[in-house]
């Protein structure tokens, strides 16, 4: 037994190291000059680390723009999609309606459906509201979730119902049973569901780069992919980038690890 336990963790470590190598990499390779960091064979640690490639960044492109934005449309996205989805999600686990389940099914068939074969169709229909390059094109279409319905009405279900009928003895309406007896209760769940569409959001880039076409509507995953060359590439500003951009991330996934755990745990447990 104690040999296993031996072994998983030997299993474990190797993939941390794997997971952990290309994030220092990128890290050490923001911090070399151009030379250094197109030499052959490559060193790991910077001879002389030059901090002025994340200066550089900011002076290459409106960086903070492109740091505006992004908060901007994953706030958006985020917020409208645990008001919607929860709401969408209470109907389905505690009201009866014709065709409940037949609407659930076909809200769930939408995550069969790859996001580029319903691309140009979107493209066509926000262009006709005049949409484009705008925030209503970026944020609009992220505000509902298929699987945050699915997400959150598990959850909603393995809530008692006998706090639904007290409620309602004391007077309640659906949306007071909704806002004061599910959300408090639904905590995890929504944490979780706000961390995914947090990641979703942040590190989009097929999307807002076909939606978009001017420079002061441009987001971190878009603005970074601009620093690579069609004949060469400043891979340290570009790691300087990317580094910037994952920080946000990296400090949530710090603090939320374990409402992320959490949440992965909860995809398809309740009933």
């Amino acid at each position: 037994m104690k040999e296993k336990k031996i072994g998983n963790h030997v299993v474990l470590l190797i993939g941390a190291v794997l997971m952990i190598v290309p994030f220092l990499w990128m890290v050490s390779t923001s911090l070399k000059t151009y030379g250094e960091a197109m030499q052959v064979p490559p060193s790991i640690i910077p001879k002389a680390w030059n901090f002025g490639n994340y200066v550089d960044v900011f002076a290459s492109v409106d960086f903070l723009k492109y740091y505006v934005n992004t908060i901007i449309i994953t706030l958006g996205r985020t917020l409208a999609q645990l008001f919607l989805c929860s709401l969408a999600a209470f109907a389905f686990a505690r009201l009866a309606f014709p065709g409940k389940n037949i609407i659930f099914i076909a809200i769930l068939s939408v995550l069969m459906v790859p996001p580029q074969v319903i691309l140009i169709p979107n493209y066509a229909i926000l262009s006709q509201l005049g949409w484009i390059d705008t925030f209503y094109a970026l944020i609009v279409p992220g505000m509902f979730s298929a699987f945050g319905v699915f997400l959150l009405r598990q959850f909603f279900m393995g809530i008692p119902k006998e706090l639904d009928e007290a409620a309602t003895m004391d007077g309640c309406s659906f949306f007071g049973i909704y806002w004061r007896i599910i959300l408090p209760n639904a905590t995890p769940a929504l944490m979780a569901l706000g961390i995914f569409t947090i990641l979703a959001s942040w590190n989009d880039f097929l999307w807002p780069l076909v939606m978009t076409n001017s420079e002061s509507m441009r987001v971190l995953s878009v603005g970074i992919a601009s620093f690579q060359g069609q004949y060469s590439t400043n891979y340290p500003l570009l790691m300087a980038g990317a580094v910037m951009s994952t920080i946000p991330m990296l400090i949530m996934f710090i603090f939320l690890q374990k409402h992320l755990i959490a949440g992965i745990a909860l995809q398809g447990v309740r009933r």
